[in-house]
């Protein structure tokens, strides 16, 4: 990468800040649905103590394009509407499922009207809720009626699960398994947490480019191996798709946070990821979720000087102004068909 200019901070993403007379400017919203030639980057500014940083102007930032610098055609601080699938693990602990259990109804707080909301659960399958809903009384209902289990169905028989170990004192094929013996087998994982976002990200993928797209992924981060899908691949969908990834860390996730799979999922594609050391914290958490993923700005330009006929190009953002961090995603695709 190009070495950033003395006072220029690097980084991946920035937040928006709304009210601002720039944002209204232009009608940028109508410009992103109309250019489909544009490469949209939603940008994600914190100073050194976590806070959103909201007011940036254009000519505070500087995007590069395979370190070929580019022009900013758009620039917006508004609040876009948020498109969301709500990706909930189902195969939690029993302390970490009931937790989460008991805090699901706050999560419709961070939506307004102008969202859309896609409830689903996952194990070792996607189980998909009642479609996109941007009525909140309605989001409410499915949330405070939404039942985690700690004991979701057997996968199908073959792969790792096809050496005869118990699920719930089960055998995968049914009935109980009579060994002779009183003893505890510990499995693998059967979660396919790749397999799962990348059935969110086909719910997202056609959602309209004046929205902003985002999976919103709850989960201890055990990923099983049985997924059908490589994170590389699934990675290439979200981006190619302007599809964020938001993470929620419950149970076993909080000790493992430089190796889990939410944070590579955020690293990826310019979300980001929270821990939840106890219950108590996830209702905090879900509101700085919404909050973040709603205070972006937004940054737009039609690529010059690049290689075309790559498939994938990467993005770097820079802030004039020292000591900030940024958050956005690495880069983009240009294969997979793209939302108009």
């Amino acid at each position: 990468m190009m070495a950033a200019p003395a006072g220029w901070a690097q980084g991946a993403a920035a937040p928006k800040a709304p009210g601002s007379a720039q944002a209204a400017q232009d009608e940028p919203q109508a410009k992103i649905r109309s250019r489909t030639e544009l490469v949209i980057v939603p940008v994600t500014v914190r100073d050194a103590s976590g806070r959103l940083v909201p007011d940036l102007r254009q000519e505070e930032f500087r995007v590069f394009e395979d370190d070929a610098e580019q022009k900013i055609e758009v620039y917006s601080n508004e609040a876009f509407p948020l498109s969301a699938v709500v990706l909930i693990d189902n195969d939690l602990p029993k302390t970490a499922a009931s937790q989460v259990n008991a805090s699901l109804a706050a999560i419709a707080g961070g939506f307004s009207a102008q969202d859309e909301v896609f409830v689903c659960r996952y194990d070792h399958v996607l189980h998909e809720g009642k479609g996109f809903t941007s009525d909140n009384d309605q989001l409410l209902t499915e949330l405070q009626r939404t039942e985690l289990s700690n004991s979701p169905a057997a996968p199908p028989p073959g792969g790792p699960f096809a050496d005869g170990p118990s699920i719930n004192g089960q055998s995968p094929a049914g009935g109980p398994i009579d060994t002779g013996v009183t003893r505890t087998i510990k499995l693998k994982s059967s979660k396919a947490v790749d397999d799962a976002v990348y059935e969110a990200a086909q719910l997202l993928k056609d959602r309209g480019r004046g929205r902003r797209k985002l999976i919103f992924l709850i989960s201890d981060g055990v990923n099983g191996k049985n997924n059908t899908y490589k994170f590389d691949d699934v990675v290439k969908v979200l981006l190619s798709s302007d599809i964020s990834v938001y993470g929620v860390g419950v149970g076993g996730a909080v000790f493992n946070r430089k190796f889990t799979v939410l944070s590579k999922y955020a690293k990826a594609t310019g979300g980001d990821v929270y821990y939840a050391a106890k219950g108590d914290d996830l209702s905090d958490l879900y509101e700085q979720v919404t909050e973040e993923a709603r205070n972006q700005y937004t940054l737009a330009y039609s690529p010059r000087g690049t290689d075309r006929t790559r498939d994938y190009h990467s993005i770097e953002v820079r802030v004039k102004r020292p000591g900030l961090n940024i958050l956005t995603r690495r880069g983009y695709y240009t294969g997979a068909a793209r939302p108009n």
